[in-house]
C-alpha cells in the first residue's frame, strides 16, 4: 500500500546555493510535542511549531502546505509570538549541523501527557533544550522559545555525529562522534562532561537511550552494536549479526525492542537484554550474503525508527523508498518514493513520520492499525521488567509466551 502524503517543508533555496551541503541529517520533535527541528543543510536550524505546521496541511493540502506553513507561523519578535505562543526560529549554528536533539528537565512519559502544563523558569529547572552537534566538534545549547544561545560544549575533536537526551528528565546529553568516542554531558551542572566511553574502533554514527534512560545504545563504521550500562559507565554487551556499518538504533518505547540500519540492507530488531535478533526486515531480496554486503550497494539503509505505539518500524533506503513494517509481519505494510532520504522521525505522538532529503522535510501519515490485546499486554508488562524478570515470573508457560516477543 502507499503511504498517505501529509505535507512537505521546503528549504529555500538561493541562486548562490551549491547542490552539495544541503544534506539534511537530522530531524527531531521536542518530547511534549510543541516543536519541529530540522538541520536546512549548511549551518541552518529551523524551528517551527508543529502544531501549527500540522493544521497549515491539513487547512492547505499536502502541496501548498510547506508555503502556507512559512507565511502563517508568528516570527520571533512579532506581536503574535509572544512567549506564552511557539514561535517560529531560524538558528544559525555557524557550522554544518550534523545531529539534533530536545531536551527537557520534564520526563518524557509525563510530557507526553495531553494535560501536561509547561512552564519555562530558569536554565536547567522546567525549559525545552535544543542540542546542535556541529561539523567542527561541538555542541551547542539553545532554548527552544527565544532560539538564544545558552552553552558551548567543546571537546570533541571530531564531527558530531548525534546527540540523545536521558527521557528521565535528567538533561543528561549523549553525543557521538567521529572522534570514536561517546561523550555525557550534564547540562544541569553548566555543561560539564562527565563521561568518555571508549570501545567503538572507528567513527560512531548513532546513539539511543532506552526508555529508562538505564541503557544507551551506540552504532557506528563497525559491524558491532554496543550497548551501555549508564549506572556504571561501563560496556553490557557487543550484539553480533549486521556484515556491514550500523549507521542507525533506537529503542521500542516499552524498552523491549532496540531496531537497528545498516549498509548490510537490513533492519534487524533485536532483545537488547538477551542478543537475540527477533526480526529482520530486508532491502534487497535475495539478500547478499556476507562476503557481499560490505560493499557498496543501492540499498544501504539510512535511517530507523520506532512508532510510539511499538507496532511499527519505520526505514529510509538508498533505494528511494520510505518503508513502514509491523514487527510481527515480514513484509511493509506500507511504502512511500522519496530520493536521498537520509533521516526519519515519528511525531511525539506517532501520527505523522518525518524524513528529511536536501534541505527539506517530508510528511507522512502513520499506518493506523488497532493493535493486539497481546501486543498492548507486552507493552504494558516489558515498560516495568525486562526480559529476564518476565521469564521469572510465577506464571504459567503460556502465559509467560504470551507476554514475551517472539521470533
Amino acid at each position: 500500500a502507499r503511504a498517505r502524503t501529509v505535507g512537505e517543508l521546503l528549504a529555500p533555496t538561493s541562486p548562490f546555493d551549491k547542490k552539495c551541503g544541503r544534506e539534511n541529517w537530522t530531524v527531531a520533535f521536542a518530547p511534549d510535542g510543541s516543536y519541529l527541528a530540522w538541520s536546512q543543510g549548511h549551518r541552518i536550524v529551523k524551528l517551527v511549531p508543529w502544531a501549527q505546521c500540522l493544521n497549515n496541511f491539513l487547512l492547505h493540502g499536502a502541496k501548498d502546505g510547506a508555503d502556507a506553513a512559512s507565511a502563517r507561523l508568528p516570527r520571533q519578535g512579532s506581536d503574535s509570538g509572544q512567549r506564552s505562543r511557539p514561535c517560529e526560529h531560524l538558528i544559525d549554528c555557524g557550522d554544518i549541523v550534523w545531529g539534533l536533539a530536545f531536551g527537557s528537565s520534564v520526563p518524557e512519559k509525563q510530557s507526553r501527557c495531553v494535560n501536561i502544563e509547561w512552564h519555562r523558569f530558569k536554565f536547567g529547572q522546567d525549559q525545552l533544550l535544543l542540542a546542535t552537534g556541529l561539523n567542527n566538534g561541538r555542541i551547542k545549547i539553545w532554548d527552544v522559545y527565544t532560539g538564544k544561545l545558552l552553552l558551548n560544549l567543546m571537546d570533541h575533536t571530531e564531527v558530531v555525529r548525534d546527540l540523545t537526551f536521558a527521557p528521565d528528565g535528567s538533561l543528561i546529553l549523549v553525543s557521538a562522534s567521529r572522534d570514536k568516542t561517546l561523550r555525557v554531558w550534564d547540562l544541569k551542572d553548566d555543561g560539564n562532561m562527565m563521561k568518555v566511553l571508549r570501545g567503538h574502533p572507528n567513527w560512531v554514527y548513532g546513539c539511543a537511550f532506552s526508555p529508562d534512560s538505564s541503557i544507551l545504545c551506540s552504532v557506528g563504521a563497525s559491524k558491532a552494536v554496543f550497548l551501555w550500562d549508564m549506572d556504571k559507565y561501563s560496556m553490557l554487551r557487543k550484539l553480533e549479526g549486521h556484515h556491514n556499518d550500523v549507521v542507525a538504533c533506537e529503542f521500542s518505547p516499552d524498552g523491549a525492542l532496540l531496531a537497528t540500519a545498516s549498509y548490510d540492507t537490513r533492519v534487524y530488531v533485536w532483545d537488547p537484554h538477551t542478543g537475540v535478533i527477533l526480526r529482520e526486515f530486508g532491502h534487497l531480496f535475495p539478500a547478499p550474503t556476507p562476503i557481499f554486503a560490505g560493499g557498496a550497494n543501492d540499498r544501504w539503509v539510512r535511517s530507523v525508527c520506532f512508532s510510539h505505539d511499538g507496532l511499527h518500524v519505520a526505514s529510509l533506503a538508498d533505494d528511494k523508498m520510505v518503508r513502514f513494517w509491523r514487527i510481527d509481519e515480514e513484509y511493509p505494510v506500507q511504502v512511500a518514493p522519496l530520493n536521498n532520504g537520509l533521516c526519519c522521525a515519528f511525531s511525539t505522538d506517532g501520527s505523522v513520520l518525518a524524513a528529511g532529503q536536501d534541505g527539506s522535510v517530508y510528511f507522512w501519515a502513520t499506518p493506523s492499525q488497532v493493535c493486539s490485546l497481546q501486543h498492548l499486554c507486552r507493552m504494558a508488562i516489558r515498560r516495568v521488567m525486562p526480559t529476564s524478570q518476565v521469564k521469572n515470573l510465577p506464571i504459567p508457560c503460556k502465559v509467560l509466551e504470551f507476554l514475551c516477543y517472539q521470533i
